[in-house]
């Protein structure tokens, strides 16, 4: 099976000093050793980087240089397989906002589940499992209530 994984997780898995680093972690290897196969989209990619590089405090970005945060997504690069993208995407996309009635920040979620289906993925890590109850079909997983 695939699992999506949101840039939330990502986020999480490169602070090792952060609450939810422990809890990614061993969701990472429970899902590994269960034989799921663990994939991002270049959108998880673009949010990282624009989290990574924003000043920490207000910001609430991690403050990296373009240098470290570089440096970080290498990993996640050579970590996760990249689902590839295709012009059917924005079709998906728009169908699900329409269907939906998505508006706002969720419009970026509602990206990453017309990936999923494209790729026939159900099933996404993330912290904010809420986001992604209105999608039929899709099973949000928060790593915090992985045993």
């Amino acid at each position: 099976m695939a699992v999506l994984v949101d840039t939330n997780i990502l986020l999480r898995s490169v602070q090792p000093h952060h609450p939810h680093y422990g809890a990614v972690e061993r969701a990472f290897s429970i899902l590994r050793a269960n034989r799921e196969t663990l994939h991002v989209t270049i959108q998880n990619f673009i949010e990282f980087w624009a989290v990574a590089t924003r000043p920490t405090g207000n910001a609430n970005g991690l403050g990296m240089s373009t240098e470290s945060a570089m440096a970080e997504l290498d990993i996640l690069v050579d970590l996760f397989p990249l689902l590839p993208e295709s012009g059917g995407l924005f079709a998906e996309w728009r169908r699900l906002v329409t269907t939906y009635k998505v508006s706002g920040k969720n419009t970026h979620d509602a990206r990453l589940v017309a990936a999923m289906r494209m790729h026939g993925i159900a099933k996404i890590l993330t912290f904010n499992a809420q986001d992604f109850t209105r999608y039929e079909g899709i099973t949000a997983v928060d790593p915090m209530t992985m045993a």
